[in-house]
């Protein structure tokens, strides 16, 4: 019981802390005179009332997290706070169903960034701001905010921590503590963010637009302020900057963090999985403009360049921003585009997807295997650089890979269950489950998921929540040795 009462008192915690990102929208309406005031003062208010009914009781409860309550918070924070998520969206525009209001709020969270509005353009400020701060904040997770003022409340933090970042987290040169190292690492998230928005604003972007983007873009959400995403301003210099902190977002924040505490770039040059990722992103966009040029789709290269470069970073690093409908272009690029979301970005980024680590180890194991025929009797462990890679890592990178595929799998045959065309199917359920937002044909980038049913809706956003908690952090609660003492 004391257990429960404890998951009650955090996520009490935590919704109390979201009616306070309300307030920051209240505000701006208020200052504003958009319309929404109303929406959020009583959402606000709703929010705080049931997170101070859920904190305040539970106040005197023993606090202790085991590992088992763990992953229990990280799957309840992040499938119920969207519920809260939506308050300001149900009561601005009552015709939105529930089901697209947590569609819309759950995007935002696991900074999927697929979305069912339209007419962003026309939306009142605060609303927009309100999805653009949700992802800022999913960006770096939910738990891990929370991890820095756990020990306030005498709660240990390293059960969540854990349970939220599952797999290869780099630590040598971190605080020594979570909470310092989740602090270290949300000033860096901010730091940068703030880069962001100066550097959109002297691109041409107004302050507001580039609060907006700064946020999508370093939480690799891909959510805008307009209809046409990022090809509504048109502008060169827009993208490049766009582009530059996507990649910066798509690397391990604590290796900004080292960089930043040792004044050196070499922490960037010695880290394998940053410099594997950009040697495949970067390689890929020459390698589609060059196709999308003999196809004849631009008149030049370097048009095609420009273009190729945008988009293939924006999903391959699951932003999802687009300034151009790829779903016209050779299928070729589009559908390698969807590749690279699945494995390119870093481990502890704010991307989603297998993760880089997870490929190199998969990659260096399959060499070794086939080491192994040829030398039968040799003994030769894994390496990544000078670190030996423990069998158990390995079994573990293994079995996630295995239940990534097969949790697509269904997903995509549950679409096609529903009516969905395949390429509709995989490229949505792709998309969803990587956090990358934008797929092709029905929920290409020229249109959005408003046109899927609710069933397959629901079946998107389970996607989104699934990649956003790394498969393990849901699955594991139907495992019923979790539950054994």
């Amino acid at each position: 019981m004391n257990v429960i009462l404890t998951i009650v008192h955090i996520f009490g915690l935590v919704t109390m802390g979201f009616s306070g990102l309300m307030t920051t929208c209240l505000i701006t309406s208020k200052i504003a005179e958009d319309g929404a005031t109303t929406a959020f003062f009583e959402s606000t208010l709703i929010t705080l009332l049931l997170g101070t009914l859920m904190f305040v009781p539970t106040l005197r409860i023993p606090k202790k997290i085991s590992r088992q309550a763990g992953f229990l918070l990280v799957a309840i924070t992040w499938s119920l706070t969207p519920v809260f998520c939506t308050l300001p969206l149900m009561i601005y525009m009552p015709e939105l169903s529930f089901i697209d209001a947590y569609f819309e709020a759950a995007s935002a969270l696991t900074t999927t960034g697929a979305t069912i509005l339209t007419g962003l353009d026309n939306l009142p400020m605060s609303i927009n701001l309100w999805r653009h701060e949700l992802q800022w904040i999913g960006g770096m997770g939910i738990i891990i905010l929370a991890v820095a003022i756990l020990p306030i409340l005498g709660v240990g933090g390293m059960q969540l921590y854990k349970a939220e970042s599952p797999g290869t987290v780099k630590e040598s040169d971190l605080p020594p503590r979570i909470a310092q190292t989740a602090k270290a690492l949300w000033l860096v998230y901010a730091g940068i963010t703030v880069a962001c928005i100066i550097a959109l604003r002297l691109a041409g972007m107004n302050w507001f637009d580039a609060f907006c983007h700064a946020f999508s873009a370093m939480s690799l959400g891909g959510f805008s302020t307009h209809d046409n995403s990022i090809g509504y301003f048109g502008s060169l210099s827009i993208e490049m900057v766009l582009t530059i902190f996507e990649l910066l977002a798509a690397i391990n924040f604590a290796t900004h963090y080292i960089a930043l505490r040792k004044h050196s770039f070499n922490p960037y040059i010695y880290d394998r999985e940053a410099r594997a990722f950009l040697v495949l992103v970067l390689g890929s966009c020459v390698l589609a403009a060059l196709v999308l040029w003999h196809a004849g789709t631009y008149p030049d290269f370097f048009t095609a360049l420009r273009y190729a470069t945008f988009n293939l970073v924006t999903i391959a690093t699951d932003c999802g921003y687009a300034n151009q409908d790829f779903n016209q272009w050779p299928i070729f690029v589009p559908m390698w585009m969807l590749f690279l979301s699945c494995l390119s970005v870093s481990s502890g980024s704010t991307g989603g997807g297998v993760r880089m680590i997870r490929t190199i180890i998969l990659i260096k194991q399959a060499r070794l295997e086939m080491f192994k025929f040829i030398h039968p009797f040799a003994v030769k462990p894994m390496k990544i650089g000078d670190t030996i890679v423990s069998s158990n890592i390995i079994t573990s990178v293994t079995g996630f890979i295995f239940l990534y595929f097969i949790c697509i799998v269904i997903l995509v045959f549950a679409l096609l269950l529903s009516g969905l065309d395949f390429i509709s199917a995989l490229s949505a359920i792709v998309a969803c489950f990587n956090n990358a937002g934008p797929g092709l044909n029905e929920v290409g980038p020229a249109t959005n998921y408003a046109r899927l049913s609710d069933f397959q809706k629901v079946v998107c956003t389970f996607a989104m929540l699934l990649g956003r908690v790394q498969i393990f952090s849901i699955v594991i609660l139907f495992v019923p040795e979790f539950w054994k003492k």
